[in-house]
């Protein structure tokens, strides 16, 4: 074997080693969407739960249900939700980009970014926004739920400290037919729009409960559950966007790399051919040769 096809034997046992590690990654990144996507699904009866038991408290407690900041000038909180990992093209840019822009059109100024990705870190300070928080971008399910306490626990601490009356979350959401794409919304202050749908909910039976451990009280823990379940569904989504980033570079990857490999099969089996033809073109000359001088003595 010549040196030319033992080079192209290499490269094609190494484009099938990529190939396999690539297929790995796309069967990864297919499983870890669906766990994120059930857990979206998973809680939907717990947010509903948790919308009708404010419905009760704010009809108990009317009009003076959920004071908001009436403070003249807004001063904002941002949590934006990015990745720790690569190959997920323009995931992290795309919703920077994204939250650059509402965030320049709100009137105010913005005091405190929370950021969960180490990518997404860098493109807060390159916006020029102030300082981020970082946060770990959880690698499970069982990863969310301490960075969502972690977070309303800072949210509260803003709000106190530096007196940060808006709270905005910006992350990236999967869609149903591929990809994804960026989405914001606001979780504080629930003004009285917010009072006004939840307390038009109709219960689920003829007999609506009664707050017995305290109104304002029961509010406050309602509230902080419902803000959970938003925050949660907003960090699951990310993942499950971030992991079809992936799916959809791995298998742009896959088809790359099956061209690479056919061009390179191809040609070690031109080489290969040319090798052999050399062979067989030597022997047939050397038999020629042997004819022409006649019986050997």
């Amino acid at each position: 074997m010549s040196r030319g096809s033992e080079a192209l034997s290499r490269k094609i046992n190494g484009a099938k080693d990529l190939s396999a590690v690539v297929r790995s990654m796309k069967a990864l990144a297919a499983s870890s969407i669906a766990q994120y996507e059930q857990s979206v699904e998973s809680l939907q009866d717990y947010a509903r739960t948790a919308e009708l038991a404010l419905s009760v408290c704010l009809r108990e407690m009317g009009s003076t249900a959920h004071d908001t900041d009436k403070s003249g000038t807004p001063t904002r909180g941002a949590i934006v939700f990015g990745s720790d990992q690569g190959l997920v093209g323009r995931f992290n840019e795309v919703l920077m980009e994204f939250a650059v822009r509402t965030l320049r059109a709100l009137p105010g100024d913005t005091r405190c970014v929370w950021v969960a990705g180490d990518r997404m870190r860098e493109l807060v300070t390159q916006a020029g926004l102030p300082s981020p928080t970082y946060l770990a971008v959880p690698h499970s399910i069982d990863g969310i739920l301490p960075l969502v306490d972690q977070i309303l626990i800072g949210i509260e601490t803003a709000r106190q400290k530096s007196h940060v009356n808006e709270i905005y979350v910006y992350h990236n959401q999967p869609l149903a037919s591929a990809g994804y794409r960026p989405v914001s919304k606001r979780l504080l202050p629930l003004d009285a729009i917010w009072q006004r749908e939840l307390t038009a909910l109709r219960w689920v039976t003829p007999t609506i409960p009664e707050v017995i451990s305290g109104t304002r009280a029961s509010l406050q823990a309602f509230v902080r559950e419902y803000l959970f379940v938003l925050l949660f569904q907003a960090c699951a989504q990310s993942l499950a966007s971030e992991n079809a980033s992936r799916l959809a570079a791995m298998q742009r990857a896959e088809e790359n790399i099956s061209d690479v490999l056919q061009g390179l099969t191809r040609k070690f089996h031109r080489i290969r051919q040319e090798s052999i033809d050399e062979e067989l073109f030597e022997v047939v000359s050397g038999y020629e040769a042997l004819s022409k001088s006649g019986p050997l003595q």
